[in-house]
């Protein structure tokens, strides 16, 4: 009985080793525990790519390509006016032996002569005068019988006054030869005052931009009959050669004429077909000067001439024969492509002073000594006065006066 209870115990200590070890081996091969599975390791081998496919939910938005800025329409440009303004004779100083000083009026008050009238050439785009007076600081002689040499701190003058151009062809050009025609020259170089020699042509281009081609001519003198006429085949030759520059504009500024006439259709008919000629040759605007008085303007052929603009400033007298002159204004358009055409004009009346002398007979009757009235400062005249409505006729065509008479006999004595 102890035998077989020996052996049981056995048998039971044996059966309970091998669960005891069954127990272990089981717990050895099984996974881990924990609150959350642990992901499979990836099969991917390292340095391979892969793309991912995120869940349809998590897809972006493909990027939009950048869109293209809508252009801005290029601003079209807007059709301008510009005024461009003509006067007449610039005699900066007076002549030997006649009382009129010149010096002594303006009294260094360079703004003084156009101190009545600037208003209209400080808006303006562009003003056009004749300069007869030489520049220069030199004590040059003169043979001619009326000469007028101005210092050229004088220059001044027409800074002051708004004169953007001047023609030095004239008459009075030579007053003092070559020496004389080299100081002006040099002198409104050195003021900045463009200017046109005799018989050449030169381009200017205003301050908005606007390209004149500017031609300027003295007539030739025919002693016999006093008058000046101009060279027609140069002149038309002048306006093909401009043509081909290309200019906005082709102004021609010519001397021409007889003194102190007031209808050169009747007196210098070549010379107005001369001026005619050369607007159907392609001139635009035909400015003259020498009658020392206004002469009718002229619209032809889609061109404007203007014969005479008399004197403005003016030192040759204190009592000039004809106190008449203006103001011609006229408007440039250029449309939206760059093309320039021209527009209307405006007359603006005036006196070479501001002192005038209401007299019908006044071409003939101020030769008298003493009867002076020129201060030189051009002014308008009041409108619908006698006197703005003697001068606009004159330059309107409308004038039916006896031509001017000036005797110059003695002329320095006489004023002596």
């Amino acid at each position: 009985m102890k035998k077989f209870l020996g052996v049981f115990v056995c048998l039971c200590a044996v059966i309970a080793l091998g669960l005891l070890l069954l127990l272990r081996g089981g717990m050895l091969g099984s996974p881990a525990v924990s609150g959350s599975p642990v992901p499979a390791a990836s099969s991917a081998a390292p340095g391979d790519l892969r793309e991912s496919t995120p869940p349809p939910h998590m897809t972006p938005d493909p990027t939009p390509e950048a869109a293209e800025p809508t252009p801005e329409p290029t601003p079209e440009a807007e059709p301008e006016s510009f005024v461009l303004s003509f006067i007449g004779d610039l005699t900066l100083a007076g002549s030997p032996g006649v009382p009129l000083n010149f010096w002594q009026t303006i009294n260094g008050d360079y703004a003084y002569p156009f101190s009545n009238v600037k208003q209209y050439f400080v808006a303006d785009e562009y003003t056009l005068g004749n300069l007869e007076c030489t520049f220069s600081d030199q004590y040059l002689q003169s043979i001619e019988y009326f000469n007028f040499r101005a210092p050229t701190e004088y220059a001044n003058i027409l800074l002051e006054g708004g004169v953007d151009f001047v023609t030095t062809a004239n008459n009075h050009t030579d007053d003092f030869r070559e020496a004389g025609k080299r100081d002006t020259w040099a002198t409104l170089e050195k003021y900045g005052v463009p200017f046109g020699k005799n018989d050449e042509s030169v381009i200017v281009t205003t301050p908005n931009g606007l390209k004149l081609g500017i031609y300027c001519q003295n007539g030739q003198l025919e002693v016999s009959t006093k008058i000046y006429w101009i060279d027609e085949e140069k002149a038309v030759a002048a306006v093909r050669a401009l043509k081909e520059q290309e200019p906005d504009l082709i102004i021609c500024m010519f001397h021409m004429g007889v003194e102190l006439n007031y209808y050169p259709e009747k007196k210098t008919p070549a010379n107005c077909e001369a001026c005619r000629r050369c607007i159907d040759e392609g001139a635009d605007i035909i400015y003259s000067s020498h009658p020392h008085c206004l002469q009718p303007i002229e619209q032809y052929n889609g061109g404007l001439i203007l014969y005479s603009m008399g004197n403005f400033v003016f030192g040759g007298s204190s009592m000039p024969s004809d106190q008449d002159t203006a103001i011609v204004q006229l408007t440039v358009k250029r449309d939206s492509n760059g093309n320039v055409s021209l527009g209307d004009h405006t007359i603006i009346p005036c006196c070479v002073s501001s002192r005038p002398v209401t007299d019908p007979g006044l071409s003939s009757a101020v030769r008298g000594k003493n009867v002076s009235y020129n201060d030189l400062r051009p002014t308008p005249y009041e409108e619908g006065t006698e006197d703005y409505l003697r001068a606009l006729s004159k330059i309107d065509g409308t004038y039916d006066g006896p031509d001017g008479k000036a005797d110059y006999t003695n002329w320095h004595q006489q004023h002596g």
